[in-house]
């Protein structure tokens, strides 16, 4: 990184002028920057709560600077309150930047079978708090732990009632997230781009929801797998992509992967940066079967690209 600095501290403005004009020039060299990485701790789901400040030491000796919450087995945050976990969170040296929270209870289709852990056991997810049911208590929680932004995991969107109720949560939601100081995000998975009844659901959240209010969390390999190009939506919708997720995805789209070992074009979509409105990424791994080597190849290739 030194070598870099000292490139632009001496190349002078022909130098810089010249990249301005190639391939995105400028913008894209600080749309890459020295960006802190973030890693959404889900990644960590069946190890995290064994000693959680030992878990988050850890994932800030890789780097990591930067943490997403999630759920866990534990009550809370990891069995703590929001106050305490900001706490052990900056004793790791971490900053505390986001959480996850339900959107709606999913209605579970008869005969759907459990999702698996990397043990190939039935995962048993912890009862949650929603934006449905519990808008205010959850948004006072984000805000006593000093939150700037508050994510809606996921919520209902097979039919185009569940997709209209759900936009009315999330705009009723993020209205009082933003009384508190804090932005709501929307976070997608692939079930998002596939039509119902002819339409996107994703399309209709960007479209039924305020944009002053609701911005995106996008995750960069479910979209993929969605068929949606990340560029494009951040070109069509400039300004609305503060959070990212950085996961990667195999050319079959049957496997997810640390970031630079599948398909997803990192390099392409970090040059968009400035026009996504991007702030802040995390790393995410959903249940890889060890996830330190997973989130130590994630960091490595991401600094290996200067993001």
């Amino acid at each position: 990184m030194s070598s870099r600095r000292g490139f632009l501290k001496h190349s002078g403005t022909i130098a810089l002028g010249s990249l301005a004009l190639s391939r995105g020039g400028l913008s894209s060299l600080m749309a890459a920057g020295n960006h802190p990485i973030g890693l959404q701790l889900f990644t960590l789901f069946n190890v995290i709560d064994t000693d959680t400040p030992a878990v988050l030491k850890r994932v800030a000796s890789i780097g990591y600077r930067e943490i997403e919450s999630a759920f866990s087995h534990k009550p809370a945050y990891y069995g703590y309150g929001p106050r305490e976990f900001a706490a052990v969170a900056r004793d790791a040296g971490l900053h505390w930047i986001s959480h996850h929270v339900a959107g709606a209870p999913f209605k579970r289709p008869a005969g759907a079978k459990p999702r698996l852990g990397p043990d190939g056991k039935p995962i048993h997810f912890p009862a949650q708090k929603n934006l449905r049911d519990n808008a205010q208590e959850v948004i006072d929680e984000a805000a006593e732990g000093g939150l700037s932004y508050l994510v809606c995991a996921s919520t209902p969107v097979s039919t185009l009632d569940e997709i209209h109720q759900s936009c009315q949560t999330l705009n009723q939601a993020a209205a009082l997230a933003k009384k508190a100081g804090i932005t709501m995000c929307y976070h997608n998975h692939d079930m998002e781009f596939h039509p119902v009844e002819g339409q996107l659901p994703y399309d209709l959240l960007l479209k039924n929801t305020d944009p002053s209010l609701l911005k995106m969390e996008l995750d960069l390999a479910w979209a993929t797998k969605g068929g949606a190009d990340p560029v494009k939506l951040f070109r069509e919708n400039p300004g609305r992509f503060p959070l990212w997720h950085v996961k990667d995805i195999s050319a079959d789209f049957k496997t997810l992967e640390p970031a630079g070992q599948g398909i997803v074009n990192f390099k392409r979509i970090f040059a968009q940066a400035s026009t996504a409105g991007m702030k802040h990424f995390f790393v995410e791994h959903d249940m890889p079967a060890d996830p330190f080597a997973s989130i130590t190849i994630s960091y490595q290739y991401l600094r290996s690209i200067s993001v």
